[in-house]
Order: structure tokens, then sequence, then C-alpha cells
């Protein structure tokens, strides 16, 4: 009996509702089949992603701001949507039905898109270019319409999917097994290996096929790959391990902050002995002394207990345990750390859409091959891939052996990302003003529209590709095992939601700043910092805007970090003073 018990996963079911046995389920190849949906994501989203600034404005015939604006509204609403699908996998679907349902929302985005860029009717007409001044009309409200409508079904599978994909691979692990906790430190390196792999396919594979056999079929690959892997999801259904739900944590939270506000003249009992408390011994978290306000949910007083015929029990929206006020005070800590990672994905959302026009003005020739604008961001993928290679195979080896542990901290990581971001916009700032000086020289202007390219190799960029894309490998891997190592077990899936909302925050903070900077430099003739041709304009001083804000933020991150540690209370008799304060 007792080795049958030893084989059970105590807080893991099975796909009948048992209790999850070790030897039959989770491990490494149900998350790999749970990884196989994130590579194809991976494929779809940035595929998308990184070439369709070169679709608005060659073919829609967009203005450059309005594109670049486009694609980070489209990736920044991706992302948000991940607090609604963590918030769906928490109080109704459960992780596993989340990704199932929001992977075929995906799919049919993609195919949608697949059919829209394949129809005539939805697109303007080519250019003139028969007269001196090329005559381009622009998209019509229809047109862009039916493009929204296919961008946003995708943005909503992603959203759906990716907020559960992370959550769901580390439920397969068991963290009190010490040979399944050490496997789950790898897992957070190896999921970002395969999102990393799905984006390499994505920038040369996939926008090979875009420019030179079509978009449509591209996308149709996409809509393809994405029905394949959920077949191959829904086969390891009997092999999962699935976490029982704790509730909504949104309700949790609210209910811990309406407790305490309805308290907040009661005055704190002598010792802490005296909070409410019904968690059992091994599940209860240390009580903690920042964000007293809130302890005064746990002050128990009359009319807190409901009663349900003979018996009563406690109202939660009254009366809340100290441990569940401390996962509050959990997810309050997480704040600053996410306030200061937002900046970093505003760097990297001019990865995919400045720095990809930028290279459809230079030259991309080698031998006979031309390489396609948005192929150039393989370079960032490789980076991230080769970070990660070095990280997991050098660094982290030499730390366990040198200092016995297992690689740099997760805030150590995000640091070193947000570092290598203020570079990277360095490098974007005085590659961007060498081209400049080129196009001026060559009278690029006319150069461009008439269909020839700058004199100027488009590898100028690839400091700026390689520095982002290594800091990324850093900031991504550090603010996943951050997030979801410093969550309480019933908010995970919301931890990683809040994660991927810096991403979001990040793709409109781009457009924030690119509507801004357009308003603020355009001028009379609209051209300024960010023209709509950009060999008109000066991106080099938005780059350096970006990489003093950057910089700037990186100080605020260290502060940040030194406050997120919590300070635990000294002793179960310590008492409150009178000026206990949030």
């Amino acid at each position: 009996m007792d080795g049958k018990m030893s084989l059970s996963v105590e807080d893991a079911v099975d796909y009948k509702g048992s209790l999850a046995d070790r030897s039959k389920t989770g491990g490494w190849v149900p998350a790999a089949l749970i990884l196989g949906i994130e590579i194809c994501e991976r494929l779809s989203t940035m595929g998308i992603a990184v070439n369709l600034v070169t679709y608005l404005v060659g073919t829609m015939h967009l203005p450059s701001a309005e594109s670049a604006n486009v694609v980070t509204d489209f990736m920044g609403t991706s992302f948000l949507l991940c607090l609604l699908g963590g918030f769906l996998a928490d109080s109704f679907l459960g992780r596993y039905l989340t990704i199932a349902i929001f992977a075929v929302v995906q799919a049919l985005g993609t195919g949608m898109l697949s059919v829209t860029t394949r129809l005539p009717q939805l697109r303007p007409a080519p250019c003139n270019a028969s007269t001196a001044t090329k005559s381009c009309q622009q998209a019509n409200g229809f047109q862009m319409g039916i493009l929204y409508l296919s961008l946003y079904l995708i943005a909503l599978g992603t959203g759906g999917l990716k907020s559960s994909v992370s959550g769901f691979g580390t439920d397969q692990f068991d963290d009190k097994d010490e040979k399944e906790k050490a496997q789950m430190a790898y897992f957070f390196n190896r999921f970002f290996f395969f999102i990393s792999t799905g984006t390499l396919l994505a920038v040369t594979v996939l926008v090979y096929i875009q420019d030179e056999v079509g978009r449509s079929w591209a996308y149709a690959i996409c809509c393809i790959s994405m029905l394949i892997a959920i077949l191959v999801f829904l086969s390891g259904t009997r092999r999962y391990r699935y976490k029982k739900s704790a509730g909504s944590p949104i309700v949790h939270i609210l209910q811990v902050v309406v407790a305490a506000a309805s308290k907040k003249k009661l005055q704190y009992p002598s010792n802490l002995a005296f909070l409410y408390e019904n968690c059992p011994e091994a599940s209860r978290i240390q009580h903690t002394d920042q964000f007293r306000c809130l302890d005064k949910a746990a002050i128990m007083a009359e009319g807190d207990n409901e009663v349900n015929g003979e018996t009563s029990s406690p109202n939660p929206w009254k009366l809340c345990s100290v441990t569940r006020i401390e996962e509050v005070k959990m997810m309050i800590r997480l704040l600053p750390v996410w306030a200061t990672t937002i900046l970093f994905w505003t760097i990297y959302a001019q990865m995919i859409t400045f720095s990809v026009e930028q290279a459809t003005t230079m030259e991309r020739s080698i031998g006979s091959f031309q390489i396609p604008a948005g192929s150039l961001t393989v370079f960032f993928v490789g980076a991230i891939l080769i970070t990660l290679a070095v990280y997991d195979r050098m660094i982290m080896p030499l730390l366990k052996k040198w200092k016995g542990k297992q690689g740099f901290t997760n805030l150590q990581r995000i640091g070193i990302g947000l570092a290598l971001s203020v570079l990277g916009m360095v490098a974007a700032a005085v590659a961007e003003a060498k081209r400049l000086s080129v196009a001026r020289g060559a009278g690029a202007a006319a150069a461009h529209r008439g269909g020839t390219t700058l004199p100027i190799s488009v590898f100028t960029l690839i400091p700026q590709f390689f520095l982002v894309g290594a800091g990324e490998a850093f900031i991504y891997t550090g603010q996943l095992d951050f997030f979801i190592t410093r969550s309480p077990k019933g908010m995970k899936t919301m931890s990683t939601g809040l994660f991927l909302t810096t991403l979001s925050l990040g793709f409109f903070l781009s457009s924030f700043l690119v509507s801004i900077v357009k308003t603020l430099t355009g001028g009379k003739h609209g051209n300024g910092w960010l023209a709509d041709d950009i060999n008109h304009g000066r991106l080099d001083c938005f780059y350096w805007l970006l990489a003093v804000l950057s910089a700037i933020n990186l100080g605020a991150f260290i502060v940040s970090a030194a406050w997120t540690k919590p300070q635990a209370a000294k002793s179960v008799a310590k008492s409150y003073s009178v000026d206990d304060q949030c």
C-alpha cells in the first residue's frame, strides 16, 4: 500500500480523475507533446508578424508608421488576451481544454488569413508606376476590416493557448520529487528553445515561401501544422497530469481586498496567532510584514460566518485566511519587476517592424540569392539559440561547479537581458545613422522608388539583432521562471498571463511612442523622425530615445529587484504597532 502511494502524485490527477500514477503519467514525453503546440503557435504568430509590415506597405499601401503600429497592435492584443485565457483556465475550463479550444481558434484564424491574402478583391490594385511619380491606392475600409478580422482571430487563439502551455507543461513535473524538480529547472530553457525553433522556421522557411511562392500558401501551412499539432496534443490525453482548479484567482484577490477594506477601522490583534488561518499546516504560507493593511482581512469579528442549515462557515468576502492573504501579497510583489520589463518588449517590437523596413532598403544579395527582408530576423533567433546553448552547456555547469548554483537567478537573467537591450538600441542607432548617410549621398529616396537598393550591406544590422536576441534569451527565461516560481500554486496560470502582458504592453507602448514621436516631430510635410519613407526620416534619433529610456528603466529594475524579496515576520508573537500600514 505504501509503495502504491509513493507512486502517486499528491496534487495531480489523471484523465479519469484518480490520483496520477507517477510511472504512467507526466515527465518529458507528455511535456514534449505540449511543446509541439507551442512550436506551431510560434510558427504562425511570428511567421505573420515578422513579414506583415512588408505586406502592409507593399501590397496594402499603408504608410510606414501606420504599418508598424498595425503589427505591434496585433502582437500586443495577442499577449493581452493571455489574461482572458488564464482566467478561463483557472476558473472554468482547466489548462488542457483551454489549450485545445484556443489552438483550434488559431488554426481557423490562419486559415482565414490564407484565404484573405489569396483573393484579389481583398487588396488594392498594384501601384501605377507609369507616371513620373508612383501612384498607390491605399486599402479601403472593407479590405482592412477582413484583414483585421483574420489577424485578431489569430490573436485570440494565441492569447488563449499561450497562457496555459507553460503552466500545463510544468504540471507534468512534481516539484516535491527531487528528480522531477531538477527536470523542471531544465524545462524552462527547453520550453524557450522550442519557442525559438518555431520562430526560426517562421523567419526562414515561412518568410521565404511568403515572398517567393505566395503568402496564402505560407499561411495555409501554418493552419495545417497547427491542426496536426492539435491531434498530437490530444494523443497524450491519457499520459497527462491534471491539476485541480482552486477557483478564480481574480475572485480570491478581490475577496481579500474587500474583506480588508470592510475591516479597516478594526484594531490589529496583540499578536499574529490571533489572525484567522484554516489551511493545513503543510500548505500554509508564512506571514510577512509587507502590505499589513491586507492582514485586516484575517481579523475575526462578529458576522464573519454564514449559516448553512445546522452548520456555519466563514464568508470568504468577510474573513480570509493568512495563507490566502499571503498569496495576494506574493502577486503584489511581482508587480515592480513586471512593470520594469515592459520596455524590453518595446525594443523587441522594433526588430520586427522598423528593422525589417530598414532591411528592405539595403543590399541583401549573397551571390544570386536575395535574402527576404523578413528573414533577417534569423540572426535574432540565431542569437537566442546560441545564447541558450552556451548558457545551458557552459554557464550553468560552471556556476554549479564553482558556486554550487544551477545558473543565474531569475532576477539576474532579467537584469542581463535589460542591459543587452540598451546596448542593442545603441548599436541600432549607430547602424541607422550609417545607413542614412549612405541614403543621402546616393539620393536614396528616388532610387528606392525606382526599385533599386542602397549600396550598404544588410549585415550592418546584425549587431542590433544579435544583442536584442541574446537579451531576449535571458529575459524571457528569467521572466517565465520568476512569474511561475514566485506565484502561489493556485495562481500560476494567472501569473503566466501577467508575465505575457509585459509583452502586450511593450507592443502597445511601441505604438504609443511611434504615434507621439510622429506627431511631435512630423512638421508640415509629415517627415520628422518617423517619415513615411524612412530614407527621409531620422529613425536613428528614435533608437537613441529608446536607448536612453531603457537605461533609466534598467536602474528602476535594479531598485525593484532589491525590494522584491519579502520581509518575513520575526516571530509568531510579533505585535503590530498603531502605525502599521501598507
